[in-house]
């Protein structure tokens, strides 16, 4: 079993930055990728960005490579998503969620996921 629990979202400007933590827990996370996810009203789960633990290699959705940077802290056994330059468009529930499948963008395969944090942008 893999526990993750995210926090740090919030209201913000556009423009503005925010950094998105998940605290990862559970005796074989190591082995396991950690991304971010995204949920907006009345639209389907979106992948935003994924970090394999062992190795620290990342991924990045097309929409926010170059804004958004993902990274891990060992010791905190915590993943963060740091977030630049947010957008009205960014307005969602952030989830992290675990799995093996490192880099693919489909929710189901991910087996453990967070409750999720709320960040909106405002314009």
């Amino acid at each position: 079993q893999v526990q993750l629990v995210e926090s740090g979202g919030g209201l913000v400007q556009a423009g503005d930055s925010l950094r998105l933590s998940c605290a990862v827990s559970g005796r074989t996370f190591t082995n396991y990728a950690v991304a971010w996810f995204r949920q907006a009203p009345g639209r389907e789960r979106e992948f935003v960005s994924a970090i394999l633990w062992s190795t620290g290699s990342t991924y990045y959705s097309d929409s926010v490579k170059g804004r958004f940077t993902i990274s891990r802290d060992n010791a905190k056994n915590t993943v963060y998503l740091q977030m630049n330059s947010l957008k009205p468009g960014d307005t969602a529930v952030y989830y992290c969620a675990a799995g093996r499948a490192f880099g693919s963008l489909t929710p189901r395969n991910y087996p453990y996921w967070g409750q999720g944090t709320q960040v909106t942008v405002s314009s």
